[in-house]
């Protein structure tokens, strides 16, 4: 695995995979776990040639405390990158992706419209720009994105139409532990009780599925089950033109979000008797 810090550098390397045939994309924002692997591994077997970004982008934060706190492992993840078989990996710094002198924006409606646009100001449009930068970079065949983030891909999918770019969106179902807590590099700054206190999202998601089956309210079935928790937002949202429920919801000071798509269960991350 080539790891580079610069797009000169990338351009050279990339030079080749394209060569090669069919490129991926897992654009990232490092402190990797297993969710991130499986986006690195189904890249790597639906594949010629698989790319890697991680960088934590500035133009998406709205709370520089935020930013500044976010975990950095840039060492581990590269060992993660290269267990998982891929082929470059892009590590920039921040003036590397925005140059000196940068005054390009993209503004973001539709899709990131509600929840987690409302409640973090440019954040869409930050993550917009970023992954349309990286797009132009890398110029993939396909770039793959968790269900896990489902605003954050319908966004992504609008951008994709909207500036006519020739990229396939992949999107892996939402990984989770154990428990059915949805993986996330801010499930690590929970406490133990904490963590416990999480579970019911997870529960509240399952009891959603399964009023959502019988034609009940899957929003009353998850609030229930959310129990002592008091969600930012819990609804249904129509993202791509399917019927998502989306929580976000703060344990301590951590906040977490996650979803379910009732009408594609498949994407949801949970398995067995859930999925009936």
């Amino acid at each position: 695995m080539r790891v580079v810090h610069t797009v000169a550098e990338l351009r050279v390397v990339l030079a080749g995979l394209h060569r090669s045939g069919r490129l991926a994309l897992v654009p990232t924002m490092g402190a990797l776990h297993e969710g991130h692997m499986r986006l690195l591994r189904l890249a790597r077997a639906e594949t010629d040639a698989v790319a890697a970004s991680i960088f934590v982008n500035p133009a998406q934060f709205n709370d520089p405390a935020d930013l500044a706190a976010y975990p950095r492992h840039e060492a581990g993840d590269a060992a993660m990158a290269a267990e998982a078989g891929v082929d470059v990996l892009f590590v920039p710094a921040a003036d590397e992706v925005y140059k000196p002198g940068h005054a390009t924006s993209i503004s973001v409606k539709g899709a990131a419209v509600g929840f987690e646009g409302d409640r973090r100001r440019g954040h869409f449009d930050g993550v917009a720009l970023v992954c349309t930068k990286l797009f132009a970079m890398f110029q993939p065949h396909v770039a793959y994105f968790g269900q896990k983030d489902a605003q954050q891909v319908a966004v992504i999918r609008q951008v994709v139409r909207d500036l006519s770019l020739q990229i396939e969106i992949r999107v892996v179902p939402t990984v989770r532990d154990e428990h059915g807590l949805a993986l996330s590099s801010r499930n690590a700054r929970l406490s133990p009780a904490e963590l416990v206190r999480a579970h019911a999202i997870p529960r509240a998601l399952r009891a959603a599925m399964a009023a959502h089956r019988q034609g009940a309210d899957p929003v009353a079935a998850a609030r229930r089950a959310l129990g002592d928790l008091t969600p930012e937002y819990l609804a249904v949202a129509v993202f791509d033109g399917v019927s998502t429920l989306v929580v976000a919801a703060r344990v301590g000071a951590t906040r977490l979000i996650d979803n379910v798509p009732l009408d594609h269960p498949d994407l949801s991350g949970f398995t067995g008797r859930d999925l009936l």
